[in-house]
């Protein structure tokens, strides 16, 4: 992806749902070539959602936001709904809110986990308690394999150069191993290099067996503002596997995690 020109947020009047529209608003910022477009899915169909509601939201936030909300009404399941709506609208990025869970183990798998792993574009997932709208510092979580793609790093670039922020790529040594050193990390050195251009700001190994638990701590640390992953281009061959990584960070991160596809 070499630019962002059109966001999708689910759109449900929670919370939730709120904090993502506040924080895709906050993304665009004042440039006016981004259109956001809110995706209201239900059972009941168009009649479902009366027209003054949705105009509320319009008003609410149209101080902040210098175009008007879109808004697509579709019936059926949640993340089928969503996937039709990124496929036929074209959209660049989808921002969704989440309430993550306070279980342990991650064995709760939400509508916007599923959607991560479903959609075939970027998914920016916003916990239900992040307020305001910063991106200085991003963390990049690779593991010790080489990337599939790495075009898909272009995502990390287009977000990078928006908000002009550093990235710091980071992976967790859960386990023994030649982290660093192997010919597959030396090729994804000079991917990075090349595609993160100047806002590639260094790269860190940590060692813990718990991979969420490495990367939550070293994002509390660091006072992060995202944490960017990869969950089908890169492949995971450790554990957790790279549907219960992505399934996990977006069930418990208190700052948002953006999937890169």
């Amino acid at each position: 992806m070499d630019k962002i020109s059109t966001i999708l947020v689910p759109f449900d009047f929670s919370d939730s749902a709120e904090r993502a529209l506040e924080y895709a608003i906050g993304f665009v910022g004042q440039d006016d070539n981004v259109k956001i477009i809110l995706a209201h899915v239900s059972d009941q169909g168009a009649s479902s959602l009366p027209s003054d509601k949705m105009e509320k939201i319009r008003e609410k936030y149209n101080k902040a936001y210098k175009n008007k909300l879109e808004w697509t009404i579709r019936s059926g399941t949640l993340i089928e709904a969503l996937v039709e709506i990124q496929k036929t609208s074209h959209i660049d990025l989808i921002i969704m809110g989440t309430y993550g869970t306070n279980k342990e183990g991650g064995e709760v798998q939400t509508n916007t986990s599923k959607l991560v792993l479903e959609a075939d574009c970027p998914v920016l997932v916003v916990p239900r308690n992040h307020k305001g709208f910063h991106l200085k510092n991003i963390a990049l979580v690779l593991g010790n394999e080489e990337i599939d793609n790495i075009e898909d790093l272009s995502t990390m670039l287009e977000v990078a150069r928006r908000f002009n922020a550093r990235v710091h790529v980071v992976t967790i040594e859960n386990k023994p191993g030649d982290y660093g050193y192997s010919e597959a990390e030396a090729k994804n050195e000079k991917a990075m290099a090349y595609y993160l251009e100047n806002f590639y700001a260094e790269r860190v190994f940590l060692k813990n067996k718990d991979v969420v638990d490495g990367i939550l701590t070293y994002a509390s640390k660091r006072d992060l503002d995202l944490i960017a992953i990869l969950p089908r281009n890169h492949t995971l061959h450790s554990e957790p596997s790279e549907g219960q990584l992505t399934q996990m960070l977006t069930l418990h991160s208190k700052v948002p995690v953006l999937a890169v596809d």
